[in-house]
């Protein structure tokens, strides 16, 4: 299949789980063996049109981040390349009214793909279009789709594509030494730490050890909680950590607990209960993760620390493991098997018209 891939903010630009989720797209497509090209801003150095990484063609709209010549342009280009499906990101947001053009013109349907973390101008014209124009608008969750229903999506043109994950990495590394609750996220104000720290803190006559995986603006404050609570010589602040180091740390654990009061999709989570973590997630509003642990029988959902400090209790219940072969589900491959299921149903769909 031949894919156009338009965004003009790449990771090189702009790097947000909504963007390294679109390029990891493109290179399990092109991995895949279709023809994938990604319209973007230019990134590389040099002259060149054009720039090819790992099967995946880079080609330059703009000479940098200019978001009127990029929608004015990009028609043009799509026109030309011929592409049998159109995959854009809203970024900027009018440039979807302009591949939803260039599909046009190219006699293709148009896909978007709306992680949630894009910082659209609620409720503008451009982003309303962007929501309805598309044959199909993929989310990670249905909090997002939901989003994307209220500026006026229908649910026949809407899809939930989860996250994904690098499922056979996890026994690749080795487990770390065993700890008992493990929680990973960027140490900022929407990690929600005091929630973990305080349910902790129930537990301060029980047995338990825990480490906190994540960097960021808060670490300090969070720290002087830990210690303000008397926990802070069980607790361990490890920083950032690479995706091997997280992994043998999520191996090691029996349970992750998730408290972030932002999360479009709770990819450390997934992560986590590939694992073998039991997952505890407190509910919050503007939070998709509880969704990746319903009906999921090694999970808890809280909501408060008292709630969270008994369900780390009972899952004392379910035995250790270091990995969890239900969550295969998720592996890269398969969810790029869902991509191709989109691609198929609407350039099917578009024929038909």
């Amino acid at each position: 299949m031949r894919v156009a891939m338009v965004s003009m903010l790449t990771p090189h630009y702009e790097d947000t789980p909504g963007a390294r989720r679109f390029e990891r797209i493109a290179r399990k497509m092109a991995d895949g063996g279709h023809d994938v090209t990604v319209f973007c801003a230019q990134w590389w150095d040099g002259h060149e049109d054009v720039r090819e990484v790992d099967g995946v063609t880079y080609r330059r709209v703009t000479l940098g981040p200019a978001p009127t010549s990029f929608s004015y342009r990009l028609p043009f280009h799509l026109a030309r390349h011929r592409p049998d499906v159109v995959h854009a990101r809203p970024t900027p947001v009018q440039s979807v009214s302009a591949a939803s053009l260039g599909g046009t013109l190219a006699r293709c349907p148009l896909v978007v793909e709306w992680y949630g973390d894009e910082g659209l101008p609620d409720e503008s014209r451009w982003t309303r279009r962007a929501a309805t124009k598309p044959a199909m608008v993929v989310t990670p969750s249905e909090m997002v789709r939901t989003e994307v229903r209220e500026l006026g999506a229908g649910d026949d043109s809407t899809r939930v594509i989860p996250e994904s994950i690098d499922f056979d990495r996890i026994e690749t590394v080795e487990p770390a030494t065993e700890i008992d609750v493990a929680f990973a996220h960027p140490l900022d104000e929407s990690a929600n730490v005091e929630s973990l720290l305080l349910g902790l803190a129930e537990l301060r006559t029980r047995d338990w050890r825990a480490r906190i995986v994540g960097d960021g603006p808060e670490r300090s404050a969070y720290e002087e909680q830990a210690a303000d609570l008397r926990i802070d010589d069980r607790v361990e602040f490890v920083g950032a950590c690479d995706r091997d180091r997280r992994l043998s740390i999520y191996r090691g654990a029996h349970v992750f607990v998730q408290t972030a009061s932002r999360e479009y999709f709770a990819t450390e989570l997934l992560w986590a209960l590939a694992c073998g973590c039991v997952g505890v997630v407190e509910y919050q509003a503007e939070s998709a993760a509880h969704e990746l642990i319903e009906g999921y029988e090694r999970s808890y959902r809280v909501t408060s620390s008292q709630e969270m400090a008994d369900a780390i209790t009972d899952a004392g219940e379910f035995e250790r493991r270091d990995v969890e072969p239900e969550w295969a589900e998720y592996d890269h491959e398969a969810v790029a098997g869902r991509y191709l299921d989109v691609y198929d149903d609407v350039v099917e769909a578009y024929g038909l018209l």
